[in-house]
């Protein structure tokens, strides 16, 4: 016989689950928008005089939207209630790793022409740029382990390796603060930083709560 547990289950996962699916399909083309922006622009001769410096830059900014949108996901499930939001999660962070490699490709192909010794030139003596290709390569190991198998066959270490999110944000930040900072436009990276910090703050007051908590 069903216990009142076992009725209401369902109900809770037909009511948060009903709009979940065509709403992940609504973002999943929305967040194509950017491409698709950059693609009419360049069949339309409109991207400026800078091809090379206009993609760059959108790029980078929709990689930061993106990993911002990510690390909402939860403060914004946990203050509002709205648990089908984590289902959005995943498909976020792909995105900003779609947009990442798109960045880097562009800087890669465009920018150094595949000339690996000027690259790691510039990696090494450019901090905007060793930051950058630092939280690239960090978000690699996340996009490989996000299909829901490597989350079982990681188990606990699947959060713990996730966690790097916090230093890829930080990373891509710096990395756009200096960036800028050398053109005197620094209006988006104080913007994006202080959304970065918000959100990480709220997560290490949620955590020293708990710790308070169970000590």
């Amino acid at each position: 016989m069903p216990t009142v547990s076992d009725i209401k289950r369902p109900a809770s996962r037909t009511a948060s689950g009903g709009w979940v699916a065509p709403m992940k399909a609504i973002v999943f083309l929305a967040a194509f928008y950017p491409l698709a922006r950059l693609v009419f622009l360049g069949v339309t001769d409109g991207l400026g005089a800078n091809p090379i410096e206009f993609i760059t830059r959108s790029t980078g900014l929709w990689t930061l939207v993106y990993l911002c949108t990510t690390l909402a996901i939860t403060p914004a499930r946990r203050l509002t209630g709205v648990n089908g939001l984590v289902r959005f999660r995943r498909m976020l962070g792909l995105f900003a790793f779609c947009y990442a490699v798109l960045h880097f490709t562009t800087y890669l192909w465009f920018d150094k022409w595949f000339d690996v010794a000027e690259i790691v030139k510039d990696i090494g003596k450019r901090p905007f740029i060793t930051v950058g290709f630092a939280a690239f390569v960090l978000l690699i190991p996340l996009a490989a382990t996000s299909p829901k198998a490597m989350v079982k066959k990681l188990g606990r270490r699947w959060q713990t390796l996730h966690r790097a999110i916090y230093a890829i944000a930080t990373l891509a930040i710096l990395h756009f603060w200096w960036m800028k900072a050398g053109k005197h436009d620094l209006v988006l990276p104080k913007i994006y930083g202080a959304i970065v910090v918000a959100l990480l703050g709220w997560r290490l007051i949620v955590w020293l709560r708990s710790k308070r908590a169970r000590g």
